[in-house]
Formats: structure tokens, C-alpha cells, sequence
């Protein structure tokens, strides 16, 4: 999913799949608070790839919406006697819903779960908007940060552009300058930085270093077996060669900041959990609510086929327990069982978990399929196994 800053949690799944594996809880909720963004970037899924339901959407999320989807939630944590919440604020561009939507999103929410759970509440931003009355709203509602970044000017400014051609990078750098502040640095969650092989692996990891992040988070860009990710230069594995080159680094020096999809590998490989959703065979356990109340699954799902995250279902018709029961959510609890023949006769699987859900989409037999980054992510489990200390396995998050 795009909440790679989010908490840092894994749900066990069944191992030997079943016919219809019971339905769980759901316990992280992505509201999709505006659906428009102030960027163009051209690797985004939500405006660059498949689906196009953002259309028809009303841009930022009415009053009634934010309303019942409170409600909604607070209804889900009291039946199933959850001790926390965790709810994302996303877009498009969540900043653009504005101070005044944005504080009565907190209200609302603080409101409906107080005296059933806690609430985690994050927002994932591109800091172009950041400012200080957003922040001190921030502050007030304990609501924690992550910031999307690709590294250094060159790199970042290479997708994340205004529409008329300008980088946004030297904005971003303005709203993260206001986080580190002492005042507010409680508040930030961490960096999210797509993977692009053009860009110089250790320029971009120095860059994010430079920004002391409590956390980064590396994603790999959004791509199925009808539109493959870019290989520059033929190569067969450019996204793994990448990021081993600052894996490589990121041992070298101590692991100076903890880095959840490589610390996702050496837990895996110790038997333990994944901290991502790209990684591993745990369950899902979140959902996607859009502006107009609909609920739809996660998000990268858009990469594949216009309505592939669609459940039919929305805050009003329905409870947060009828959509944990949606086929599509129960299809993706089967652990093991959900993989293709390819994923679970191979030694790394457990590791793997077939990658990313979306990534393994192909025109005719679904989701039926390994990842379509599965030469990289192999190499690069097969890096972590082989070079790093079994010592380190199961470490920070």
C-alpha cells in the first residue's frame, strides 16, 4: 500500500489457506480525505495508471462523509473490542482539503473513538503545503507525519513536478525544515521514497540521511505484467542492485536510521514479521474509504485495471465488518494459499510473500502471477541471506 510510513504492524495469516478463511478485524483505515493533488508526478498510480474512478469523485470529502465514516470505525473498534485504531489521511494531496476540513477530520474521529480505542492518526503528505498553522493543528491532534521524498534535487525533481514543469523539491524541503524543528519533531513519521535505478542509489540515500528522518521507507514504483516496471539499459535486476548498493552502506555504517523494507527482509529471514505490506504472507487488514464514502481495497490495486480496488460497498450502506467479508479481502487472507504455483514452490517465498498484491497482475489469468519485480526482490533476499550476519536478522523497524 501508498502508507508505507505507517504504523509498524503485521497481522498473522492462515498457512493452509482453506476455503474461506474467517473474516478479522480491520485496524487501519486510509481515508482519502482530497482527491486531487498539486502535483503532476508521472509515476503516480492514482492519476498515471489504470483506474480512473478519481474522476467522477467530488474532490475533497463532505462533511457527511467524515462524519459516518467515523462513526463507521468507532462501530468496528467497539464490536471487536480493539485497543487501537490506525487511520491514514491520504489524497491525491491531503493538504489541499485545508485547516479547516482537516481539523474536523481529527475532531470527528478523536470524538466517535473516544471511550472504545486509541487513535493513531497519521497524514501522508508531499509537504508542498506544509506550513506552521498545519503544523500547530498537527500538534494539537497528535497526528503524525510521513513525507514523500526521492532523495536529492535531481532525483526527487525527476517525477514529483509541478503541472507547468517546475520541481517541487526546494517546497518539500521547506515543509520538512518546519517538522525538525524541536517543537514538532515528535510529530514526524519518516521519509517515502520511490525506487528509480536513473538516480544515483547513494546520492539518494545520503540526501534522505542529511534530513535525520526517524524512519525511511524505500517502495518499489507501482507496475504489473501489462505495463513493467523501466529497466534501464536491459538490466535484469536495476531495482535490486539498487537498493543492495545502499543496503550494502546502510550496514557499513551501523544502520544509522531504521529502514522498514530492508528490516522486513532480515525479520522474515529470522522467522519473524513483516513492517510493510510488500513483504511477506501476513494478512490485510486495512481499507481504503474515497471522498464520496465508497470503500474500496488498497490502494496500489489501482495500478491494475480500472475498478480493481472496487468493493461496491460504502460508509453508508454498510458496516466496516460487511467489507471485511468481501471476497476480494478474504481472497487476500489465504496466506500461502493465495499464491501462484511459481510463489509457493520457491525456497523464498515465505520471505517474498509474492510481493506486492498489485504486482503481480497480467491480462488473462489475473492475479495468478509472481510479482512482476520478482527477479529483483529474489536477488535481493538472496543478498540479505547470503551476505549479512545472522545476528542482524529480526532487527529495528
Amino acid at each position: 500500500m501508498p502508507t508505507e510510513t505507517g504504523p509498524s504492524r503485521s497481522i498473522p495469516a492462515s498457512e493452509d489457506g482453506g476455503t474461506r478463511p474467517a473474516a478479522r478485524a480491520l485496524q487501519q483505515f486510509v481515508l482519502k480525505v482530497h482527491s486531487r493533488c498539486d502535483l503532476a508526478c508521472d509515476h503516480c498510480y492514482v492519476y498515471e495508471h489504470a483506474d480512473h474512478s478519481w474522476r467522477g469523485r467530488p474532490p475533497v470529502m463532505p462533511p457527511e462523509v467524515i462524519s459516518q465514516s467515523a462513526a463507521r470505525i468507532a462501530e468496528h473498534a467497539a464490536s471487536h473490542g480493539l485497543d487501537t485504531m490506525h487511520v491514514i489521511l491520504h489524497g491525491g494531496e491531503p493538504l489541499l482539503a485545508g485547516h479547516a476540513r482537516l481539523r474536523r477530520m481529527a475532531e470527528e474521529l478523536h470524538r466517535a473513538l473516544d471511550g472504545h480505542c486509541r487513535l493513531d492518526l497519521r497524514i501522508q503528505t508531499n509537504a508542498v503545503r506544509l506550513d506552521e498553522r498545519f503544523c500547530q493543528l498537527f500538534e494539537e491532534y497528535d497526528i503524525k507525519v510521513g513525507v514523500s521524498l526521492d532523495g536529492d534535487r535531481s532525483a526527487h525533481d525527476r517525477h514529483r513536478r509541478f503541472r507547468d514543469g517546475r520541481g517541487s523539491h526546494e517546497h518539500v524541503q521547506r515543509g520538512i525544515r518546519l517538522l525538525r524543528q524541536p517543537r514538532y519533531r515528535h510529530l514526524f513519521a519518516g521519509l517515502l521514497c520511490t525506487v528509480d535505478p536513473e538516480n544515483d542509489p547513494l546520492r539518494v540515500y545520503s540526501a534522505l540521511l542529511e534530513l535525520a528522518p526517524p524512519r525511511i521507507d524505500f517502495l518499489l514504483p507501482h507496475a504489473t505484467w501489462d505495463r513493467p516496471p523501466a529497466r534501464p539499459g536491459g538490466a535484469d535486476t536495476p531495482y535490486a542492485d539498487w537498493l543492495i548498493t545502499i543496503a550494502d552502506e546502510w550496514f557499513a555504517t551501523g544502520r544509522p536510521v531504521p529502514v522498514r523494507f530492508f528490516a522486513s527482509i532480515l525479520s522474515l529471514l529470522a522467522g519473524g514479521p513483516s513492517f510493510v505490506e510488500s513483504m511477506g504472507t501476513a494478512s490485510v487488514d486495512h481499507v481504503v474509504i474515497e471522498t464520496d464514502g465508497t470503500i474500496e481495497q488498497a490502494d496500489s490495486l489501482k495500478t491494475a485495471y480500472d475498478g480493481a480496488a472496487a468493493t461496491g460497498m460504502d460508509v453508508f450502506s454498510h458496516s466496516l465488518d460487511d467489507v471485511a467479508d468481501h471476497p476480494g479481502l478474504r481472497e487476500r487472507r489465504r496466506g500461502l494459499a493465495d499464491l501462484c504455483a511459481t510463489c509457493r514452490s520457491c525456497p523464498l517465498v515465505r520471505v517474498c510473500g509474492g510481493g506486492l498484491y498489485a504486482h503481480r497482475f497480467r491480462s488473462g489469468n489475473g492475479f495468478d502471477n509472481p510479482s512482476v519485480h520478482c527477479p529483483d526482490l529474489a536477488k535481493l533476499i538472496r543478498h540479505f541471506r547470503d551476505r549479512f550476519p545472522a545476528s542482524a536478522h529480526g532487527g529495528q523497524n
